[in-house]
């Protein structure tokens, strides 16, 4: 879809979001999910600002709001958007309008004062110490579907890994004797995470028992692979998760993010220190580690009241 600009001798609305994405994959490695997603929200933006005769170049703070009001409350039989997709689409906008005042294309920034409706804090699943254990050793026995589906499943809690983090995990990625496991996350970037006894151990099953029979020496690089010897889908992983889930009463309660969000509220709830677990996850951002601090609280909480013998009138 083209959306050309109504300003006359003005760069075409297309070409500047095709500048802004450049700048993104090329100086902030942005992955092509996202990419494609400010990709999609800009694009709506400029036929919403071709509707109001307005050009990219000079829209107001008026034309923004408006295109966030329209967005929130919904227009004909075009549902009302989501909070979170409502604050996404308002970064994206910061994100291009502060692009364009770098490259004085326009000598003030309409999103100074941007506002989107708060997006909703709902807090994510977390499992039980006695939940993560059960889930842990629900792959029973020997086999090399069985010794792969530990290893995951011991890694990612140990590690806090993202689906995607995980499927991607190459031979080369964990060292064994140091502990600690290589991992690349959002943007491409690097991180190290120290890696746990216990997963330590299941890995070294897998690959001493489990992983030869799937594939021949040298011929595949990741870590975790399928029957025919082949990297893991998302999919895939989805699938083990999910079974091992059902087998000790855990589905609709359990996805491989879930692994994550208990990795890092155990470690809160453990003492470790926030920063600490910030690095461990990946975040850019503390504020987005923080929320683990509310659900370690809320445990705590929950502990204190199941126990003290003051705690009720």
């Amino acid at each position: 879809m083209a959306v050309t600009s109504t300003e006359p001798g003005s760069d075409s609305l297309a070409s500047l979001i095709l500048d802004f994405l450049a700048y993104l994959e090329f100086e902030r490695a942005l992955s092509r999910n996202t990419l494609e997603a400010y990709r999609s929200d800009l694009l709506q933006f400029g036929a919403f600002l071709q509707r109001r005769g307005v050009g990219a170049l000079r829209a107001q703070h008026a034309d923004l709001a408006a295109f966030l009001s329209e967005l929130a409350e919904g227009q004909g039989e075009r549902p009302a958007v989501a909070a979170a997709t409502l604050q996404r689409k308002a970064a994206c906008l910061r994100s291009f309008y502060r692009h364009l005042r770098r490259e004085a294309l326009v000598d003030h920034d309409p999103t100074a004062d941007l506002r989107a409706p708060r997006k909703s804090r709902r807090l994510p699943h977390v499992l039980g110490r006695d939940e993560v254990g059960a889930l842990l050793t629900a792959p029973r026995g020997g086999d090399p579907a069985a010794l792969r589906d530990r290893a995951i499943l011991e890694l990612m809690y140990a590690c806090g890994l993202r689906a995607s983090e995980a499927i991607s995990l190459e031979l080369r990625d964990i060292d064994l004797k140091a502990q600690v496991l290589r991992t690349r996350g959002k943007g491409s970037k690097e991180r190290l995470v120290p890696v746990g006894r216990e997963a330590i151990a299941a890995v070294k099953d897998w690959l001493a028992h489990g992983r030869p029979v799937y594939v021949g020496p040298g011929e595949e690089s990741r870590l975790f692979v399928n029957r025919r010897g082949t990297g893991l889908t998302r999919q895939g992983l989805y699938k083990i998760v999910q079974r091992h889930a059902r087998t000790v009463g855990l589905d609709g309660r359990m996805s491989p993010h879930t692994l994550r969000h208990t990795f890092a509220t155990h470690l809160l709830t453990g003492g470790c220190d926030l920063r600490s677990v910030q690095e461990m996850l990946g975040h850019a951002d503390i504020a987005t580690t923080q929320i683990y601090t509310h659900l370690s609280a809320e445990r705590l909480k929950d502990a204190y009241f199941r126990a003290h013998p003051r705690a009720h009138g």
